[in-house]
């Protein structure tokens, strides 16, 4: 297991990759494992920093998915929404063939260990509002706004500051390793 750290306009990141590809990308607060790093990570450090600087759109990087028949299923269909573009819940759920499932795409959307690069953040409501997000809905709403996706907000979300998160965890990593 290889570990490297980003330190991105949304706080650090971190990202985990295997010999055959990257298997978590995840915003970690202040916490640090120890810096092992391969082809891979050097890589994923380097299309991170293009994407921040709005250079890159797509990522190129070997994934490791690791996760149920199901979520990777999920996971594949989010890496299929084009940069500067949105989908709902209701729209993956059809395209995994489980047009009634937005709940369970819900699900391993809020799953997604490989956060930014399976752009999980670009999922929104099927009435085009805000909704969750694992890394803290501040975060979703400054990538969305970065890469020029427009959606409702309400007042609440609004007054939004990255600053709220910036050093936080992000949220239901405890699954990962």
């Amino acid at each position: 297991m290889y570990t490297d750290y980003f330190e991105s306009p949304l706080g650090l990141i971190e990202f985990k990759a295997s010999d055959a590809g990257v298997i978590q990308v995840i915003f970690c607060g202040a916490e640090q494992d120890t810096i092992r790093t391969n082809e891979i990570t050097a890589q994923c450090q380097i299309e991170l920093a293009e994407y921040f600087s709005g250079d890159r759109k797509v990522f190129t990087l070997p994934l490791d998915l690791q996760g149920t028949d199901f979520q990777k299923s999920v996971w594949h269909c989010l890496s299929e929404i084009p940069f500067g573009e949105s989908a709902t819940y209701l729209d993956i759920a059809k395209k995994v063939n489980k047009p009634k499932g937005s709940q369970a795409v819900g699900g391993a959307n809020g799953r997604n260990p490989i956060s930014i690069i399976v752009p999980c953040h670009r999922v929104i409501g099927s009435n085009g509002s805000l909704t969750g997000y694992a890394g803290g809905i501040e975060r979703k709403l400054w990538l969305l706004n970065h890469e020029g996706i427009t959606l409702k907000v309400t007042k609440e979300q609004e007054q939004l500051s990255i600053y709220d998160v910036i050093n936080s965890r992000q949220d239901k990593t405890e699954f990962l390793n």
